[in-house]
């Protein structure tokens, strides 16, 4: 079991550090209908990361990740493509970052935090490197779910914090909060910079370690 849950533990975390969603559920949670509206865009987080999760499991299962315990050549050029792809995210947010703190505002999306989905490009490379991490290690059916499981756990464990601090500080939660949002739009672009460097050498390092094997 440890086999399979080892690799998502740093995925699931990764997917938990959004910082954008983190601010969408606090904005829900200064909107009427707040209990009910935040519940409901954490447990639509956690849907959309199974959902996915599992496909793309199932799919690498059919495709033989993990030949005898042994992964296949084709994960390995899967989780260099998803290094690129971090790469190219990391760019993006880089060339897109604030200048200076007076510059650093909600994106115009955020006017509409309803729709805001688990799937945007960082959570879904990583989602896919987690499924992938755990079908490469040829464990049983029940072992995969339980790390399936696990990751998307972690995976929410960072939009469902204010959650938690509304429901459990009462009338500090307010404060709180306010100040949680305000720091995620001023560091967002430098938080998504450093997670996906960090995550893009890692599964580079995973990669390069599949080919040679």
């Amino acid at each position: 079991m440890a086999s399979a849950i080892g690799p998502v533990i740093s995925f699931g975390v990764g997917v938990s550090l959004s910082p954008l969603a983190v601010i969408a559920v606090i904005l829900m949670l200064g909107a009427p209908d707040a209990r009910l509206n935040g519940l409901a865009f954490i447990a639509s987080w956690a849907l959309g990361l199974a959902v996915l999760g599992t496909v793309v499991l199932l799919v690498a299962d059919g495709a033989d990740a993990g030949e005898g315990g042994t992964p296949s050549t084709w994960v390995g050029v899967v989780q260099l493509m998803l290094a690129l792809g971090l790469l190219v995210v990391a760019v993006r947010q880089w060339n897109g970052r604030a200048r200076d703190d007076t510059n650093s505002e909600l994106p115009a999306w955020m006017q509409s935090v309803e729709t805001f989905s688990p799937l945007k490009p960082k959570n879904l490379l990583l989602t896919i490197a987690a499924a992938t991490a755990i079908a490469e290690t040829g464990a049983g059916a029940g072992n995969q779910a339980i790390a399936m499981a696990i990751f998307v756990v972690l995976g929410t464990l960072g939009p469902g914090i204010p959650v938690a601090i509304y429901f459990l500080m009462g009338q500090r939660a307010a404060s709180i909060l306010s100040a949680m949002r305000d720091w995620m739009v001023r560091e967002n672009n430098t938080i998504i910079v450093v997670l996906c460097v960090v995550m893009g050498a890692k599964l580079t390092g995973d990669a390069l370690s599949t080919l040679a094997s």
